[in-house]
């Protein structure tokens, strides 16, 4: 039986949010988000992961779909590291996206009781964020829920679309009908241009970046001597012959010396 292997890391992640009673998956705009992303960046493999929460009129399980996308998120980081990710979500997922985003917890919401801020580094790992017909602070209010606050490592990449007269999302909207219009005005692919030229800058500046590698050192030419050798000592006598005269063991006789010789008559 063949051995399960992990899919290959992708050059670019998406993690979407869908809207509210949409069915699970990255729902209607979420799809057509990604198919044109995808035909921006062709020759880049672009993965997709729908965030996994109810998505449904009790509003306050979108705290479901923060964490869902949270770990998701750090997950693809430890293990892809050098993947691009994407963010993006449309109405109620764009509330939780932008909840994701946050360095802080919300006023008046208790830390115990919704997922801690992301760590500050894993917004190196972020590229880009979309957002479509994210709630309005007048509207988060009508269901009692705090307005929603890109965090500010994510709000230079990131970019927020809203209808006119959208009544999500647009302060002054009215209407619902507006709300599901994303793909029809071009907004879609107005944020997928915006997503595609934050990856394209993204992975040009990695192309840039020198590859590390640790220098040998120079090989020491075929004729010359070691330096060991020539600063080596003299070698030491052995240790089998003496390194001085040999002494006869005892007490040394005295020698006599020679008798003069007289000159004879």
């Amino acid at each position: 039986m063949p051995s399960a292997q992990a899919a290959p890391c992708p050059d670019a992640e998406v993690i979407f949010a869908r809207g509210t009673t949409e069915e699970p998956g990255a729902g209607p705009t979420g799809d057509a988000f990604v198919d044109s992303l995808r035909m921006q960046v062709a020759g880049k493999s672009v993965g997709l992961y729908g965030v996994d929460y109810p998505a449904t009129t009790e509003f306050s399980t979108a705290v479901d779909g923060i964490a869902d996308a949270r770990a998701h998120i750090l997950a693809t980081a430890a293990s892809c590291p050098k993947t691009k990710i994407v963010l993006g979500g449309f109405s109620q997922g764009a509330a939780v996206m932008g909840f994701v985003t946050a360095n802080a917890v919300p006023d008046g919401v208790s830390a115990a009781d919704v997922p801690a801020p992301m760590p500050p580094e894993v917004a190196d790992h972020i590229v880009a964020v979309a957002l479509f017909g994210k709630p309005s602070t007048r509207f988060m209010r009508a269901i009692n829920d705090p307005s929603i606050t890109i965090g500010p490592q994510y709000q230079a990449k990131t970019i927020d679309l809203c209808v006119d007269n959208d009544l999500v999302c647009d302060s002054h909207g009215s209407s619902f009908a507006a709300h599901n219009t994303y793909v029809d005005t071009g907004m879609v692919e107005q944020a997928a241009g915006f997503v595609a030229s934050q990856l394209q800058a993204s992975w040009a500046a990695d192309a840039l970046e020198p590859p590390s590698t640790t220098a040998a050192p120079p090989p020491l030419p075929a004729a010359a001597t070691s330096p060991l050798a020539a600063s080596a000592p003299p070698a030491a006598p052995s240790p089998h012959l003496p390194s001085s005269p040999v002494t006869a063991p005892g007490p040394v006789t005295p020698v006599a010396p020679a008798p003069p010789v007289w000159p004879t008559d």
